[in-house]
């Protein structure tokens, strides 16, 4: 059944089933390629007539996310990319708590039409949810002379915006806005509670899976410099506005070099302006102390990578050191962690350095400046891969189809996880209507944290160990 809303660009026709009523790829901004390529957003312009809102808009570009993989974006797709989703379950209804969700993919990687991030599910349990496209890689993220930095976070803040001047038509509640995201989201959730840009257009924030993936100017003017030479044109805004984006995609990865260089050379840009600093440096100075959190990791983050990775022989030491911990970290954590394989060892150790330790340091901050926070600890065990990275996913938005979710879960999935998927999606609604998810909030004396399992339990801080070793470099540093 159709159903037609008026926003402010005009009217969009969207479809209802079972109850719950979808539009898809709204623009939120303008395309962002010729004069606007690499700059901030610009208001999408209006239209005639009634928009057909019914299928999901261009992804940004992006190579395929693995070998043989079929390709998200193609050089035909082109820039037209910033565009939001909506789910609402009373079209006609006023006040419901919003949902705004920002992808992951390591700010190289990500569109909203993925079927992992189906609205309709959190949607069937009240609240409006919201879904949009942002520029991440060199077009979000690339340093230029004479450009602002991170113009992904400034599409993320436009998206926002957008939902503020909107959402009611849908009938959300503009002013309870919870902001929700994973990985690269959760960078982006956290550093936009603490960023003045971002202020009052959202009233409470979920992180999950926090990475410490900030990059400063001069790396940034680095990675600059590498694309530049390997495609042999200035490093200036002419320069690769000359570019289509798909050559800039070929060499992307280039700067990527030793075995400390990470997965992608691109993140947010502590550029002074938007980003300050990282956003646990910034919330435990009182940024965004007025916006409840809950933050979280799952318990084997890293097992994603290493599962499929030779590890018996790796060297602990060499990959202690490519993250600036001190000699003496190696035997520190086989002290924390007695009896653990070499292999188990070096998941526990990447899992700490990727995103156990940055978000842990969120909470913390927050919780520091007063800042009404909660932290959780995924520990649910899958069957392929266990607790982890992006496991959280599947739980949040109870989609478990397609083939991410089927990588993680198995097909079909463990017949508890559409138990703990209750649990969560439950738990983030009430967090979004009340700014309650409904276990204790965390301090820095008890410390409490939720165990998302089955059951759920609360229990004191479970990574003390790591997150003692840790102190002590950055003490020692």
């Amino acid at each position: 059944m159709d159903a037609v809303v008026a926003i402010s660009a005009g009217m969009v026709r969207g479809t209802t089933h079972e109850g719950i009523t979808s539009f898809k790829g709204i623009p939120f901004a303008a395309a962002p390629d010729g004069p606007l390529r690499f700059r901030t957003p610009v208001p999408a312009p209006g239209w005639d007539g009634v928009r057909d809102a019914v299928a999901f808009g261009t992804p940004p570009p992006q190579l395929a996310p693995a070998p043989g993989a079929p390709p998200v974006w193609r050089p035909d797709d082109g820039l037209d990319c910033l565009t939001v989703n909506v789910w609402t379950p009373d079209l006609g209804g006023a006040g419901l708590p919003v949902m705004v969700w920002i992808y992951g993919g390591g700010f190289k990687h990500g569109s909203s039409g993925r079927p992992d991030f189906d609205g309709v599910c959190l949607a069937g349990s009240g609240v409006v949810v919201v879904t949009f496209d942002y520029r991440f890689g060199f077009e979000g993220f690339g340093h230029l002379p004479g450009v602002p930095d991170n113009r992904g976070l400034h599409d993320q803040i436009a998206a926002l915006e957008w939902v503020q001047g909107n959402v009611a038509a849908f009938g959300g509640d503009p002013g309870n806005v919870t902001v929700f995201g994973q990985s690269a989201g959760a960078a982006s959730a956290a550093l936009l509670t603490s960023a003045p840009a971002a202020r009052g257009l959202f009233r409470r924030a979920i992180a999950q899976s926090i990475p410490d993936a900030f990059v400063s100017t001069a790396d940034a003017e680095q990675v600059t410099r590498v694309l530049a030479a390997e495609a042999g044109v200035e490093a200036t805004w002419e320069g690769f506005a000359a570019l289509p984006p798909e050559a800039i995609l070929q060499i992307q990865d280039v700067p990527l070099q030793g075995p400390a260089a990470g997965m992608s050379a691109f993140g947010p840009v502590i550029d002074g302006d938007l980003v300050t600093g990282p956003p646990w440096e910034q919330l435990r100075g009182g940024a965004g102390r007025d916006v409840d959190l809950v933050c979280g990791f799952t318990q084997d983050e890293a097992r994603l990578y290493t599962a499929a990775m030779n590890l018996p022989t790796v060297d602990l030491s060499a990959v202690a050191a490519s993250m600036r911990l001190p000699a003496s970290a190696v035997a520190d954590y086989r002290g924390a962690y007695p009896g653990l394989t070499n292999a188990d060892l070096f998941t526990v150790l990447l899992s700490d350095a990727l995103f156990r330790m940055p978000t842990t340091w969120v909470a913390e901050a927050h919780a520091t400046a007063g800042g009404r926070t909660w932290l959780y600890d995924l520990a649910w065990q899958s069957p392929p891969l266990g607790a982890c990275h992006t496991l959280d996913v599947p739980l949040t938005f109870g989609a478990a189809a397609g083939p991410h979710a089927a990588r993680l879960l198995g097909s079909p999935p463990p017949a508890d996880f559409a138990v703990l998927s209750e649990h969560i999606r439950t738990s983030w609604t009430a967090f979004a209507s009340t700014g309650d998810p409904g276990w204790p909030r965390f301090d820095l004396e008890a410390r409490i944290t939720r165990i998302w399992d089955i059951p759920p339990s609360d229990v004191r801080y479970p990574l003390d160990g790591s997150r003692r070793i840790w102190e002590r470099a950055v003490r020692s540093s």
